[in-house]
């Protein structure tokens, strides 16, 4: 599959932000700084989506920006053993040997998303290298291996798969505000809260969710296409909504959260941040995080 293919299938499936984060700078400087020419595909995946998460679990890292967690770095190796067991279980010569490997990305579980390094950039295969130590190889690109995982073609134990259903998406890694917004229970019955609330924010996607046995507990997590909020309706008793959104959204978010909640014929409890701490009133100001 040629590149363009690869990008095409990618964009097709997963649809790129309208403003990426940390996706543009200085090449030659980053490839001088980590000390060896990237891959084409690489470089032109982060210029489409820069730096976020692929369906809240696979993290495309950039060498732009100064943000913690971001950047290309090489896999340290620590040997503290016999150098035997040492290199069965770190089957990679340390940086700068042919073969080291070089981390472009990570997943929410901490596992490591790696080149492994020798010959041709474009030639690098990936390698995902996990929180437990265990690792394996895909004889494909970064973009590849992303266009793979996200479309169900590309298996990995290491990693697992996505919800069955959903379709793929991407969250560009950006300062939001979140709140959460503690509810009345109201007359109405919970299917018909959800339904009121997302028709209120529509148009919105689906981001999964899950529900116990008992029909107790449970989330639904959804977005809104046009405006980038992230939502989650929490059956807790009481209920609540969590909403995560630009700061420069504060007085829209402000607005439609209310009218839908006015919808649901529910009423405000209590509002707090990301944290929980209890905030007197709306306020947009604070509790920003990238």
């Amino acid at each position: 599959m040629t590149a363009t293919t690869v990008f095409d299938r990618l964009t097709g499936l997963v649809a790129p932000p309208a403003a990426p984060v940390d996706a543009h700078g200085d090449w030659d400087a980053a490839e001088a700084a980590v000390g060896t020419p990237l891959p084409g595909d690489y470089k032109r995946l982060v210029g489409t989506y820069g730096w976020g998460e692929f369906c809240d679990f696979l993290y495309l890292r950039t060498p732009f920006g100064t943000r913690a967690h971001n950047g290309v770095e090489w896999q340290a190796v620590r040997l503290t053993g016999a150098p035997g067991r040492d290199r069965e279980r770190f089957p990679y010569p340390p940086h700068p040997a042919p073969g080291a490997l070089l981390v472009w990305g990570a997943t929410m579980d901490a596992d490591r998303l790696c080149w492994r390094t020798g010959g041709a950039p474009d030639d690098w295969p990936v390698v995902v290298w996990s929180s437990e130590g265990r690792y394996e190889t895909h004889a494909m690109g970064a973009a590849a291996f992303v266009e793979g995982w996200a479309g169900g073609r590309v298996r990995s134990p290491l990693l697992g798969e996505m919800e069955p259903g959903l379709a793929p998406w991407f969250n560009a890694f950006r300062p939001r505000v979140h709140r959460c917004l503690r509810l009345s229970e109201g007359p109405l019955a919970r299917p018909e809260r959800l339904r009121r609330l997302r028709g209120a924010l529509a148009p919105t996607t689906d981001r999964g969710s899950w529900c116990s046995d008992s029909g107790g507990t449970g989330q639904d997590h959804f977005a809104t296409v046009d405006t980038d909020w992230l939502l989650t309706y929490d059956l807790s008793r009481p209920h609540q909504i969590r909403i995560a959104f630009p700061p420069e959204d504060g007085a829209r978010v402000q607005r439609r959260l209310l009218a839908a909640v006015r919808l649901m014929e529910c009423e405000v409890l209590r509002i707090t941040d990301a944290a929980g701490t209890p905030l007197p009133a709306w306020d947009t100001a604070t509790d920003e995080d990238g």
